[in-house]
């Protein structure tokens, strides 16, 4: 554990984003206040030499980016100041690891929280006693005084320090308020019932949060703890953090595989469940490549990394799921903004209900007045809110991540609500990307053999899966030394000199550019024409098989009320066509070069209207430019593709279409469920301030719209992260 202490920083934890620039961590020990954490990052925001900061309430950590690295040291004791202003109780910390301050927290806090209820025990006898037996008026009240003091000393020492710091308006201060009112108008166990249900509320509501905390922990629960490393004959566990790339690693049923890597030795079944939410295992050997994350089930295997664990996909998750909450949702945004002056409002109003009827009203107490505007200050705290809206699109994003989806932010995850049309590309995204010859044909004295050989020098130093196809197809060792003049022209073919002969390979556009007649040729599938000196040579006919769910994703698109459900594709419009007509789409858009499908999507994205939100689904690695312009882009195949985690804003971790409509059911489940907690914690509380402005309800139900509202939109917000697909 590295501690930040006086101002001077001991150790530094740098952690490498998509963006290269270096963020700095802190973990805010002992942080229960999800209103305070607000108030915290706006500060941290304002410091001037800091770029860009979040703290996320949840795993308590506050992150930050500085504008000069070399200004550290006064940036730390600003959020050292910072921080004890606002939660003096809150200790900062460098490079503490989730586990170890789960452990700390446990045995300090464990001893805290006996001794805290064993006096509380106490102050509960004492007041039970004053309201059960029947004493004088003064042992009366010296009871009353005496179980408040013990109930309320906690609340009451925080409302003195928050005033003495300048921070009035929080709830300890309305606690106080409201119960010493209670008891200058000899209201006793009203003001001392204040305090109990309050403290009583907050233990079960701050009970309910830490039980959130572990069950998002739980859910993301990925990371391994060790690796057994194989060096010099011998086995050593060590942490993951501390394997090279190139070292072996020997896996055991049961364990989790701790690093990328790729298998030498042995076979086994795996578990992938937990970074691709798929429920069968799946059977892997040597040469094949595995996760970290994935789980052996039976097998022992010989492991030798690929990558180090900074670069694995493991952390990867990790880090793109931690940060999520940097991108908040405007309807996080909207309620920030609304706590803040919420609670000042509510005050003003309590405060004219106290004074204004007695002064305008014939026959008016101020007693009676007083005690209404009481019930205002008691359910003014925001905290219901403040605490359950973002820890509901917290859930949802790490629902989402437990299915094999990764949403980059609740922004994102929001925007997903509004979708109303939804644009695939079609290679490797509708379709597997996985080409195979299917038919040669060769014209004149040529062969198809020859068709083949010319069609593999033309695509010998491509990578694109129709080469690798064509070049599979060949069999035989192509001699890149006579390749001479290669070029490729996007969208169209490519030009190469073999033995000063000129080997043109492309689609048809390509062949009546340069004057050559070609077959025009009717077949699912993309055709390869190819011409040697201006001959035309044949053509070779390459298919790609359509993914199992392709239907499944379209269909399940609409009866989600998806309006429009398109395709884009470079591909010739009869494969477009033949495809949008086996699996149910609206439109479809062929023969266009990567410009062009930024185009055309600007098109549909002005057709779709400013109420409706457009995603865009691709491979994630040539669709980068269609991603970005789309509201939501969503990359297919992400699992271990480094450009699909960096382009898009929602990653599918496994090859299926059809976890996009995945995606928008845990958007809409997620924000119904952060709509009931805002209607329902703002309904109670409007209601209460209401009735008791009337004179009908009393502090206790007040006490109730507060800690109570908040207790039930926090376990309500936890069903985000149970999402059930069925």
């Amino acid at each position: 554990m590295n501690v930040v202490a006086d101002g001077k920083l001991n150790d530094s934890r740098i952690i490498n984003i998509k963006d290269n620039n270096k963020k700095r961590e802190f973990m805010l020990e002992n942080l229960c206040c999800a209103n305070c954490a607000n108030k915290i990052e706006n500060q941290v925001k304002n410091i001037p030499e800091i770029k860009t900061a979040y703290l996320n309430f949840l795993s308590k950590k506050l992150i930050v980016q500085l504008e000069d690295e070399e200004k550290l040291d006064c940036v730390i004791k600003k959020i050292e100041k910072i921080v004890h202003k606002i939660e003096p109780e809150v200790k900062v910390l460098y490079e503490m690891k989730n586990g170890e301050l789960e452990k700390n927290e446990d045995g300090s806090e464990k001893k805290k929280y006996n001794i805290e209820n064993i006096i509380l025990g106490i102050g509960v006898l004492i007041y039970a006693s004053a309201i059960i037996f029947k004493f004088q008026f003064r042992i009366e009240l010296a009871l009353y005084l005496i179980s408040y003091l013990i109930i309320g000393q906690e609340v009451l020492l925080k409302a003195i320090k928050n005033i003495g710091r300048g921070q009035v308006f929080d709830e300890n201060f309305l606690m106080c308020i409201a119960s010493i009112g209670a008891f200058c108008i000899k209201q006793f166990p009203e003001a001392v019932a204040v305090m109990l249900f309050y403290r009583i509320g907050e233990y079960f509501q701050d009970r309910a949060v830490d039980h959130s905390r572990k069950s998002i922990s739980d859910l993301m629960n990925i990371k391994p703890d060790f690796a057994n490393v194989k060096s010099n004959g011998e086995i050593k566990k060590v942490d993951p953090e501390d394997v090279n790339v190139g070292d072996i690693i020997l896996v055991k049923p049961g364990e989790k595989i701790p690093l990328d890597g790729e298998i030498v030795e042995g076979n086994s079944m795996i578990d992938t469940s937990a970074l691709t939410g798929e429920s069968l295992p799946r059977e892997v050997s040597i040469d094949d490549e595995v996760l970290g994350g994935f789980i052996n089930k039976n097998g022992v295997m010989s492991v030798k990394v690929t990558k180090a664990f900074g670069q694995s996909t493991v952390a990867k998750i990790l880090d793109l799921v931690e940060n999520a909450s940097s991108k908040k949702a405007p309807t996080e945004n909207f309620i920030t903004k609304f706590a803040r002056y919420y609670t000042p409002a509510v005050v003003v109003l309590s405060f004219m209900l106290a004074v204004l009827p007695p002064l305008l009203v014939t026959g008016a107490t101020f007693s009676t007045w007083f005690y209404r505007a009481l019930v205002f200050l008691v359910v003014s705290c925001p905290c219901a809110l403040v605490i359950s809206v973002p820890l509901g699109f917290f859930g949802g994003i790490g629902s989402a991540s437990k299915n094999g989806i990764l949403i980059k932010g609740g922004n994102y995850l929001e925007a997903l609500n509004y979708v109303n049309t939804v644009v695939f590309d079609k290679t490797g995204t509708l379709t597997k990307g996985v080409f195979k010859v299917t038919k040669v044909k060769a014209y004149g004295n040529f062969k198809e053999e020859d068709v083949l050989k010319y069609a593999s020098f033309a695509e010998a130093y491509s990578n694109h899966p129709i080469a690798v196809s064509i070049l599979k197809a060949y069999n035989q060792e192509v001699e890149r030394n006579l390749i001479k003049d290669y070029s490729e022209i996007p969208g169209k073919g490519i030009r190469a000199t073999i033995d000063e002969c000129e080997i043109l390979a492309g689609n048809e556009n390509f062949m009546s550019d340069k004057g050559i007649l070609c077959e025009q040729v009717e077949s699912v599938g993309t055709i390869v024409h190819v011409a040697l000196n201006n001959s035309y040579v044949g053509y070779v006919i390459i298919s790609d098989e359509l993914r199992e769910d392709s239907r499944k994703a379209v269909k399940d698109l609409k009866n989600q009320e998806i309006k429009k459900v398109a395709m884009l594709t470079g591909d010739n419009s009869l494969v477009g066509k033949k495809i949008a007509e086996s699996i149910g789409l609206d439109e479809v858009y062929a023969e266009l070069l990567p410009d062009e499908k930024v185009e055309k999507l600007e098109e549909i994205y002005n057709e779709n209207g400013k109420n409706g939100k457009l995603i865009f689904v691709g491979d994630g690695i040539n669709d980068a430019p269609v991603l970005a312009r789309a509201d939501v882009g969503v990359a297919m195949g992400g699992i271990g593709s480094d450009a699909a985690i960096e382009a898009a804003d929602v990653v599918i971790m496994t090859d299926e279409p059809s976890k996009v409509s995945v995606a928008i059911k845990i958007a809409r489940n997620t924000k119904k469920i952060v709509t009931q907690n805002i209607v329902f914690a703002l309904g109670v509380k409007f209601i209460i301030m209401i009735l008791g402005a009337v004179g009908i309800a009393n502090i206790w139900e007040a006490v109730f719209g507060d800690v109570g509202v908040a207790l039930i939109a926090v376990l309500n917000s936890m069903r985000t992260m149970k999402f059930d697909n069925e």
